[in-house]
């Protein structure tokens, strides 16, 4: 209990209500609009473990966290115990080998995060009025959690700047990251934006758009009933491709392909191309009310451009004409070229023992400095006009 609150654990979110879930994770969307971060939905987080692709085999063993407050749900988190590193995209596996190598054991953690998705979003989720009291219990709760059961930490990844300083005063230590981000001013078009870009970098881009839609095919996008299941078995092809040589084994089974496309397929934009009637690359991204969120590509023949095509160009129109922004996903300098601008992302962290939380808060001290220069030498060969004059095309 935290005052007037009770905190519980579940054995998964579909134990939860969806509209008890969903009254915390989307409120925005309760008129039926799109939410903020379709990642946090119930009908994502159940897509996982119905699937399979989260589970005690998986190493991502779901307990979400539920706030009550009078018998009613006032705030959620989606927790998971974890026995291995993987799938998170904040690395810390030196934590790990440290902590072993003094005799510790680092697994099982636990980890407040949405399941290999690089995206920030709130992960402490609060019905509106009740944030910081939600915020507070479901963080006082976590470390409980811990505690109790003599686990070495807590991690909470991907979380927002409010977040960020809600955990912090709350004893929990700052981490920062870096993504890579396309914003939107505005665009009137794809040529707008290009406007906004130096010479050089605008010439590359045409020429890359050229290459890659000169490969024989045609390039479609697509979303809700446009999609069909033919396209979910190709983009499933892809993923396995992409996901046995980047990560050993894809974290996704065949089966959440086709609960997106029964729970969450308006969610989703499919970027295919088509030789023929026939995919041959394709692009996964998901929707939110603000953000497109890049996800998975794959492909089956390689021609070049088609990656930087499907992946990034591709959002970036369909973000143009929609209003969005877009989130790109983790790593890759490759995409500054293209108009995606390095960010930083925030993560929280509770370490039980106090010697080693010494050791990895002034770890995080120094890793913040070097990733702020980090970002400020890369924003510095961004693609953007830094002068209004410029060389003649």
């Amino acid at each position: 209990m935290t005052g007037q609150i009770e905190i519980t654990s579940h054995r998964g979110v579909a134990e939860i209500p969806a509209p008890d879930w969903d009254a915390c994770a989307c409120p925005e969307a309760a008129d039926g609009t799109r939410p903020d971060d379709p990642f946090t939905t119930h009908r994502f987080l159940t897509a996982l473990e119905a699937s399979g692709s989260v589970g005690a085999a998986t190493g991502w063993q779901p307990h979400p966290l539920v706030a009550r407050k009078g018998g009613r749900v006032i705030a959620v988190a989606p927790l998971y115990v974890k026995s291995h590193s993987q799938g998170e995209y904040i690395f810390d596996h030196n934590w790990a080998e440290a902590w072993t190598r003094a005799g510790g054991s680092y697994y099982p953690k636990l980890q407040v995060a949405v399941p290999f998705t690089p995206a920030t979003g709130r992960r402490f989720l609060t019905r509106p009025g009740h944030d910081a009291e939600g915020v507070a219990a479901l963080v006082q709760g976590l470390v409980q959690i811990a505690s109790d059961n003599a686990l070495s930490s807590a991690h909470v990844t991907f979380c927002t700047q409010a977040e960020l300083a809600a955990g912090k005063a709350l004893g929990l230590l700052a981490r920062q990251s870096q993504q890579f981000h396309w914003e939107n001013p505005g665009y009137a078009g794809f040529d707008a934006f290009l406007a906004a870009l130096s010479s050089r970098k605008r010439k590359g881009i045409r020429k890359e758009r050229a290459t890659a839609q000169a490969f024989g095919g045609r390039i479609v996008q697509l979303t809700g009933d446009q999609i069909r299941p033919e396209h979910w078995e190709a983009m499933w092809t892809f993923y396995q491709d992409t996901g046995s040589r980047k990560w050993g084994r894809p974290y996704l089974t065949r089966a959440f392909f086709d609960r997106l496309h029964q729970t969450m397929r308006d969610d989703v934009l499919l970027v295919l191309a088509l030789d023929g009637q026939r995919p041959v690359a394709g692009a996964l991204n998901f929707i939110g009310r603000q953000s497109l969120f890049g996800r998975y590509w794959g492909c089956t023949e390689h021609h070049p451009c088609l990656h930087f095509e499907l992946c990034y160009y591709q959002a970036i129109d369909y973000a143009i004409a929609h209003g969005l922004r877009v989130e790109a996903g983790a790593q890759g300098e490759h995409k500054l070229a293209r108009g995606y601008m390095p960010v930083v992302t925030h993560s929280l962290h509770w370490i039980a023992d106090p010697g080693f939380r010494a050791a990895i808060a002034r770890y995080l001290a120094q890793e913040a400095r070097a990733i702020d220069s980090d970002i400020g030498v890369l924003a510095s060969y961004g693609p953007f006009r830094h002068t209004v004059v410029e060389e003649q095309e």
